[in-house]
Formats: structure tokens, C-alpha cells, sequence
């Protein structure tokens, strides 16, 4: 917390809008580090319905001292648990980069990594103590190659041949399959799911040809896998299972 905090701050300072998920923990700490230079909060719910809400006080906060509260969530919408991390590819697409402090083996924040990854943004991670579980997810991305950060000059210098410009073209952030009145799968989808994928990357519309369910289901039962750590995926859409 102290080091989002910082690095927070010290962005900041020089000039960057600091974008998070307004989470409990590293989120928190990154806008309260940035609030008085700038940060912008994406909420998972509406913009009525801030989540924690101990941190209602903190979004007010956040829109009086110039930064913004954002959601593509209708109004009195309440914010369920797959709607966490479609609200991390908003995050992802708003930054020229996305820092993670923290993250356990099997983290959200992996998956907001993957994303940033995917949409051509620089990923960087700072480094934790090997026998720390919650260190495990930074530096296994750092053993893939991200930049590493132990102060705000890493980010900094990575950043500077992009200072002044607008991010990567990307294409449009795929719109997430509307999953809001499907049931929870049963253990019956989840099953044919599991039979469809192998340690072979596959593609999507095949898993669904396959099954014959819904490309809302599949995408629920895959997310599920996703935060779970079972699931990998790969250029082109296609995704594989972990054993």
C-alpha cells in the first residue's frame, strides 16, 4: 500500500493521471496518492453505487478535486463479481501503462495484466519477496519479461517516448457477452466446457460449436477458469487449459 501510494504520488507529480479500479487496498492507496494531481476511478457498479462503499467518500473526493468517476454500468446498478474484471479492460484501456504492485499467483490483477498486454500497453510490476504468496503473481510476470519497478523513474523512463502522445491505436474494447440474465452455470456447463478445452489452444467459436451453448455462457464458465488460474490464453482469441 505504502509503495502504490508512492508511486502514486510521484506520477503525479510529473505530469500523469493515475486510472484504478477503486478496489479496497492498491486501489485505494493509488488514488489517494494521486487525488490532488489527478485520478480517475472506474467503477464496476454505477456511478450511484460506488464499491467498496466506504470508498463513496473517496469518489466524491476524486470529482471535486478535478479527476473523474467512471462506469459503462447503468445507474443503480449493482456490481456483481464477473463485472470486476470487465471493468479492468477499462482501466487497461484508458493507461499508456499498467504498474501492479501486488498480486497473488491466481489475481485479478493478472488478468487487468493480460489485458494491457493484449491492447499494446507497457506492463510493469514491482518485485516481492519469493516466499510471500502475494508477491507470486508480480514475479511471475517479471520472469515474462515486464519491466521492473522499484521506483517511479522505472515507469518514468519507460513512458517518456510516449509522453505527450495519444496510446497505442487499438481496436474497439470488445464488448463482453451480455451476461447479466443468464443463471450461474451448473456443473453440467462447466463440465462440457471442460471436456471441450485440452492443453491445445482452441478457439472460442469452437468450444461453443462444440457444446452448443451460448457465447454468454462460455464466456462466463471461461472467466470463472480465467480467475481460477486454469485457463491460458493466446494470440488470436483461442484459449487452452492449465493443467
Amino acid at each position: 500500500i505504502k509503495m502504490a501510494r508512492m508511486l502514486a504520488a510521484d506520477l503525479g507529480r510529473e505530469g500523469y493521471a493515475i486510472v484504478s479500479g477503486l478496489a479496497r487496498g492498491i486501489d485505494t492507496a493509488a488514488h489517494k496518492g494521486s487525488v490532488s494531481t489527478g485520478t480517475i476511478g472506474v467503477l464496476a457498479g454505477g456511478l450511484d453505487v460506488p464499491y467498496p462503499p466506504e470508498n463513496a467518500g473517496l469518489c466524491d473526493e476524486i470529482a471535486d478535486r478535478g479527476g473523474a468517476i467512471v462506469s459503462e454500468m447503468p445507474f443503480a446498478w449493482q456490481p456483481r463479481a464477473q463485472d470486476f474484471p470487465r471493468r479492468n479492460r477499462l482501466v487497461a484501456g484508458m493507461a499508456l501503462g499498467l504498474v501492479v504492485v501486488e498480486a497473488a499467483q491466481r489475481s485479478g490483477s493478472l488478468i487487468s495484466a493480460r489485458l494491457a498486454n493484449d491492447m499494446g500497453r507497457l506492463v510493469f510490476a514491482v518485485p516481492g519477496s519469493p516466499l510471500d504468496p502475494r508477491a507470486a503473481g508480480c514475479n511471475a510476470l517479471l520472469k515474462d519479461g515486464v519491466t521492473l519497478v522499484t521506483e517511479a523513474a522505472d515507469v518514468l523512463g519507460a513512458l517518456a517516448p510516449l509522453a505527450g502522445t495519444r496510446p497505442p491505436r487499438t481496436a474497439p474494447l470488445a464488448e463482453a457477452p451480455d451476461i447479466s440474465a443468464l443463471p450461474p452455470p451448473g456443473e453440467n456447463d462447466r463440465a462440457d466446457v471442460l471436456e471441450a478445452l485440452g492443453p491445445t489452444p482452441i478457439a472460442v467459436d469452437d468450444i461453443i460449436r462444440h457444446t452448443g451453448m451460448s457465447a454468454a455462457q462460455i464466456s462466463m464458465v471461461l472467466l470463472e477458469l480465467d480467475l481460477a488460474g486454469r485457463l491460458e490464453r493466446h494470440a488470436g482469441g483461442n484459449v487452452s487449459l492449465i493443467a
